[in-house]
């Protein structure tokens, strides 16, 4: 009897332990409401009439606002150096499949990432099959600091490639050149 309320107890310190990769463990729903935002004006298309310079303006927040329904954070983690990483799930125009989206940033003021770099996109794929692969290719991120070693899995990694790199100055994807891959 006393080795079963001992296991007991180790099973329910367990399950109440934080998960490390839930985004729960850091912030409150209307928290990640405004943070998923925020990441959804950097990775998203940008809204009508703005640009790479005005997108973050309050006129064009209703729009990012209206795309939150369609965006989810997967995982989430804030290193012991404050670099806050994300995989998030993201729409593909007017298909059915979805795409992952693995990065990191520093946060500023207003749950406002800053020194955003999508690091990978995943193909376009069934929904279940972006969360098993972001989810992997997440946690590789997070323990090497890279996932350069998984670029040419093109079954798991869409972006970068030999046609588009991250371009942390524009916040966008582009074709490479020497001054895009920095």
């Amino acid at each position: 009897m006393r080795k079963f309320f001992l296991m007991s107890i180790c099973l329910i310190a367990l399950a109440c332990e934080k998960d490390k990769y839930n985004v729960n463990t850091y912030f409150d729903k209307a928290q990640q409401d405004s943070l998923l935002t925020n990441i959804i004006t950097y990775v998203y298309v940008k809204a009508p009439q703005s640009s790479n310079q005005t997108r973050f303006l309050p006129q064009y927040r209703k729009f990012y606002v209206a795309a939150l329904p369609k965006f989810s954070i997967e995982n989430y983690y804030v290193a012991p150096d404050s670099t806050h990483y994300f995989f998030v799930v993201r729409p593909v125009g007017n298909l059915p499949y979805k795409r992952g989206v693995i990065g990191r940033y520093k946060m500023g003021k207003n749950l406002m990432p800053t020194d955003f770099e999508e690091v990978v996109n995943t193909p376009h794929l069934e929904e279940k099959l972006v969360k098993e692969r972001g989810k992997f290719l997440f946690t590789e991120l997070i323990k090497n600091g890279n996932l350069d070693k998984y670029l040419p899995m093109k079954h798991y990694v869409e972006w970068p490639d030999a046609n588009l790199v991250y371009s942390k100055q524009l916040n966008e994807w582009v074709a490479p050149t020497p001054k895009s891959i920095q």
